[in-house]
């Protein structure tokens, strides 16, 4: 890879619609967080970012290839997660994952990295169903774009302002890039209840 990515996992969020932390939900012996965590160790990538909250970080034991950010305001919205992986992060690019899609596996995001290493000043992400998806890749000019986002906006808002620079994937999995944001999601995904 000549990119150097620095991928960086977004795992602050409140749950709120869950009304449980559902990052700690269980598919397969492992909670989703382990999940993605795994799956940032998986990766080829320049450097590992997790941004968790201080209640989540102690459900963590990542290894030391993973810089931890702890955001202490989660409540402002994604954009301060982002922000401080951003502005931890020392790479030519930033990969923004997400902790709600545990099927994922290393397989499913190469072809983004090897997307983007191709098509270096493109935003890159997967299409499932004619619409985008996560993870998306920024390249490092969205730096400071990134770091003044507010609120609950997350990268799409900069994606969606910049349709010219889009270079989208169509995944050979694409059930794999499910987010599990529903008590019915996670029913579905368990084969079981939510309670």
């Amino acid at each position: 890879m000549s990119n150097k990515v620095s991928a960086i996992l977004l795992a602050a969020g409140l749950s709120t619609r869950m009304r449980v932390d559902k990052l700690l939900l269980e598919y397969n012996g492992k909670t989703f967080l382990e999940h993605s965590i795994h799956l940032l160790t998986d990766l080829p990538v320049y450097e590992r970012i997790v941004v968790t909250t201080d209640i989540r970080r102690k459900q963590i034991n990542h290894p030391h290839t993973i810089k931890l950010c702890i955001n202490q305001h989660p409540e402002h919205g994604q954009s301060t997660s982002i922000k401080l992986g951003v502005e931890a992060a020392t790479g030519t690019h930033y990969l923004f994952l997400v902790a709600d899609q545990p099927l994922l596996i290393k397989d499913d995001i190469l072809p983004l990295l090897n997307t983007a290493d191709s098509n270096p000043e493109k935003i890159i992400f997967p299409i499932i169903d004619s619409e985008p998806n996560s993870p998306t890749i920024f390249p490092g000019s969205f730096k400071e774009d990134l770091i003044k986002l507010c609120g609950d906006n997350g990268g799409r808002v900069i994606r969606d302002e910049n349709k010219e620079l889009w270079h989208t994937v169509n995944p050979d999995k694409p059930g794999n890039f499910s987010d599990i944001d529903s008590a019915e999601n996670y029913a579905r995904l368990s084969g079981g209840r939510f309670s």
